[in-house]
């Protein structure tokens, strides 16, 4: 059996990357803990926390395909955040021109949750814990 302890990260390839390292780092509030320019790929990596926990790897390159959300693909399907509460989630997004999906409840777990997206579409769910 393969031993996995945790998730380590999740890549993301944006399309431009200023746009979408002010959104992960200023509107989700993601903290910096690496940032380099490979001049040989063109291309930016940003390495994000959460909460002292290394995240996201953002990634830029030139001219990269656009990723399929809608309808929905087969792969991965979204990236999930919790918090604490989801109408706090949708005012503060709100504040910051972010639209949402209306607030649905979880089947299972009896828990609300909503969709935003980054600035490339990527679909972003926040969960309540």
């Amino acid at each position: 059996m393969l031993h996995l302890t945790k998730v380590h990260h999740i890549a993301i390839i944006c399309s431009d990357y200023k746009a979408s390292r002010a959104f992960y780092t200023e509107i989700l509030g993601l903290e910096v803990i690496r940032e380099v320019y490979r001049a040989e790929r063109q291309s930016y990596k940003l390495d994000l926390s959460l909460g002292g926990h290394y995240v996201i790897e953002l990634f830029s390159f030139p001219e990269p395909p656009a990723r399929v959300s809608r309808p929905e693909a087969a792969g991965l399907r979204h990236l999930a955040f919790e918090v604490e509460s989801v109408e706090a989630g949708i005012e503060y997004l709100k504040s910051k021109h972010i639209r949402t999906e209306p607030v649905r409840t979880d089947e299972y777990t009896g828990k609300k949750f909503t969709f935003f997206s980054d600035p490339d579409g990527l679909p972003i769910e926040l969960y309540e814990r």
